[in-house]
């Protein structure tokens, strides 16, 4: 499902641990590191979808996590053409995403990324809260930039902890 400006209707998912360290995944027989996401299929709810990918990509049910918040509005990434399967170009541009910000509230070993026939990750690991934003694929980065800037103020209401954009540190210091 393609929306008329070329978007594909889609789910981020950051979830973070109590020390406010974010889930990271491993593409199957990729070197390439990312959030969980995924497409929103027809009459699904951002929400539906976001639960439906939990499980799916990472083997997480609804009561092993808290939905802390999600972004307000549609955050858009390009891809680039050569991305692109050929029978999408020319109406294909990428992903309109909503993106929710998770605290585990199950254990890691909860994590179960066999939980569907089509894996999406292969490895997983803890990152700490603005790394993923630097190291995803370059095309994805304004994005994930966007979404954990907006994303954080939930962790600073959430009593387990905060986290601080290393940028905002060095200015208030």
């Amino acid at each position: 499902m393609i929306d008329r400006d070329g978007y594909r209707p889609n789910v981020g998912i950051v979830i973070c641990n109590t020390r406010n360290q974010v889930f990271w995944g491993k593409r199957v027989r990729q070197d390439a590191w990312q959030f969980p996401q995924g497409g929103i299929k027809h009459g699904e709810s951002p929400e539906e979808a976001m639960f439906r990918e939990l499980m799916e990509e990472v083997g997480l049910a609804r009561e092993h996590v808290r939905i802390l918040g999600r972004t307000r509005d549609w955050l858009r990434y390009d891809v680039p053409e050569t991305w692109v399967r050929r029978e999408w170009r020319g109406h294909y541009r990428g992903q309109k995403q909503i993106w929710f910000l998770l605290r585990l509230v199950g254990l890691d070993s909860h994590v179960s990324l066999r939980a569907s026939d089509h894996p999406e990750f292969d490895a997983w690991r803890w990152n700490e809260y603005w790394e993923p934003a630097e190291s995803v694929v370059e095309f994805k980065r304004d994005v994930y930039r966007l979404a954990l800037s907006e994303l954080e103020r939930f962790l600073t209401c959430d009593p387990v902890g905060r986290t601080r954009h290393p940028l905002k540190q060095a200015v208030r210091a």
